[in-house]
């Protein structure tokens, strides 16, 4: 669900208290075309674990399948969450399942909060915004104006009707721009990306892959930092540094096992009895990262920065494979 370019320091950001339990749908509304939000609150209406803007919960839906959804409520309300859900016909079946059966009374399995998309102090924010990608962005504009910091919001949607949350920004007046498709046609980027690149500015995107690309090109010459995306579908990534088998240690368990050229380390693990906690399988969502005590990754996720892969001392195995003949992980 989530890529994230360079900003120093923000690997610790990552990690935060897991919720793993059952939550109860208290509230379930419709938030735009084809999106819902939900709301969850403990059966016992016990605290929950607390988040920063950014972050997302990985929901273990009734049916089987988990998947993960941005934070989009008020951070400060230690007793309930909110997500924001797209209807995805041509999905993998979580969002219809999401709209078409999840039921106010229902408990849902809930894992997290995790944040790979961390917001980070700053005088001034550019929040760029593509559909379902307000989510993230509401609450970091939430405490963009606690921090009494200058922002900025371009919204853009197929339509205005299927732009959520857009009565909960109007009260921001002109420092929401949002741009509908069918009205205004594409965001005008370069236009806000130019001034945003002159000042000490802070940009944040998600969206589809085709705004963020078009982000990422224009912030080529950026400072490292200035510029953080998250994207919902995995990156392109090139072939895999190299396609022979591949041992891996696990040195707490004190095993070895060789992965194939076309299996995965989770897989491998698993089959040794060694369980890992996973969710997307895409590199996406960082639920199975790992440890390496030795070897060098051959990193495939869509997760970590540049520093972080040149670091070598982690891995997210769903999808990242081996450069060297033998990897060993704190497994």
């Amino acid at each position: 669900m989530a890529y994230s370019t360079p900003i120093p320091g923000a690997r610790t950001a990552r990690t935060s208290t897991a919720a793993d339990s059952a939550l109860r749908l208290t509230a379930k509304t419709h938030a735009s075309d084809g999106v819902v939000t939900l709301t969850l609150e403990h059966p016992d209406g016990k605290r929950l674990p607390d988040w920063a803007p950014g972050a997302h919960i990985d929901l273990m839906l009734p049916s089987g399948v988990t998947r993960q959804f941005s934070l989009c409520g008020d951070r400060w309300d230690p007793f309930s969450y909110r997500v924001g859900v797209l209807r995805e016909a041509a999905g993998r079946g979580g969002s219809v399942f999401v709209h078409d059966v999840l039921d106010v009374g229902d408990l849902v399995g809930v894992g997290g909060p995790r944040n790979n998309f961390p917001m980070v102090p700053s005088p001034k924010y550019l929040f760029i915004a593509g559909g379902i990608g307000i989510t993230p962005l509401i609450p970091m504009i939430a405490q963009a104006e606690k921090m009494h910091a200058e922002w900025k919001l371009l919204y853009g949607g197929r339509t205005r009707a299927s732009m959520a949350f857009v009565d909960e920004l109007d009260v921001y007046g002109d420092r929401v721009v949002l741009a509908p498709l069918d009205e205004v046609g594409m965001l005008d980027l370069p236009a806000y990306l130019q001034v945003a690149g002159e000042e000490e500015t802070k940009v944040y995107v998600c969206g589809p892959g085709g705004l963020l690309a078009a982000v990422e090109r224009y912030g080529t010459s950026w400072p490292v930092g200035k510029l953080r995306s998250e994207r919902f579908v995995p990156k392109e990534q090139a072939g895999p540094a190299r396609i022979d088998p591949f041992d891996v240690e696990l040195a707490r368990s004190q095993v070895t096992v060789t992965v194939p050229p076309h299996g995965t380390v989770l897989d491998a693990v698993r089959e040794v009895g060694v369980n890992v906690l996973s969710s997307c399988l895409q590199g996406t969502c960082g639920t199975c990262e790992t440890t390496v005590l030795s070897g060098e990754p051959d990193h495939r996720d869509s997760i970590l920065d540049d520093d972080e892969r040149a670091a070598a001392d982690c891995m997210f195995i769903c999808v990242s494979r081996s450069c060297s003949d033998r990897l060993v992980l704190d497994l």
